[in-house]
């Protein structure tokens, strides 16, 4: 049986780059392993669900089925998602043995400064109402296997491989 490692966070915390160094580290031991990002898995199941928190913990719920599945097949998991509910990681951690939860914890001013993807630069209640940590609440991990700040301190290489030391 698998491994699935589960990289949380807010959007442009560096989940995706830190999961894909993770990728490639877990990959050279183990070659049954699969890299997966919420982005790309959006367009995989075919973009049918919208930004709506319901919508949202479906989404999230699809990607926990998929990564229970692939890791019953004896397949090590990197999924890197918002995952912005409790209910899910808790749903994680009761279905998915060898489930590793980990925490991308950046603060806002950071996510602000960096703004890869525009969602945080000239954001107000009036002109954007789904991003998550400012219109909408994320839920932060309460006990994760381990929390990684990523405010600049250490390199993705540097946290993917204290990652590895779990």
């Amino acid at each position: 049986m698998g491994t699935v490692y589960w990289i949380t966070g807010l959007s442009g915390a560096g989940k995706t780059t830190i999961g894909k160094l993770l990728y490639e580290k877990v990959k050279e031991k183990y070659p049954g392993t699969v890299f997966l990002d919420g982005d790309t898995l959006r367009k995989v199941f075919g973009d049918d669900l919208g930004y709506t928190k319901e919508e949202r913990r479906k989404c999230a719920m699809r990607y926990s089925r998929l990564c229970a599945m692939l890791q019953e097949q004896g397949l090590n998991v990197i999924c890197c998602t918002i995952s912005m509910f409790d209910s899910v990681r808790d749903w994680n951690r009761e279905n998915i043995p060898e489930y590793i939860e980990i925490y991308v914890k950046v603060s806002m001013e950071t996510l602000q400064r960096r703004d890869q993807k525009g969602l945080y630069s000239g954001v107000t209640e009036e002109n954007q109402k789904d991003v998550v940590g400012i219109h909408m609440e994320f839920e932060e991990p309460k006990c994760p296997d381990l929390i990684l700040d990523n405010d600049g301190g250490r390199t993705p290489e540097e946290q993917a491989e204290i990652i590895m030391q779990i």
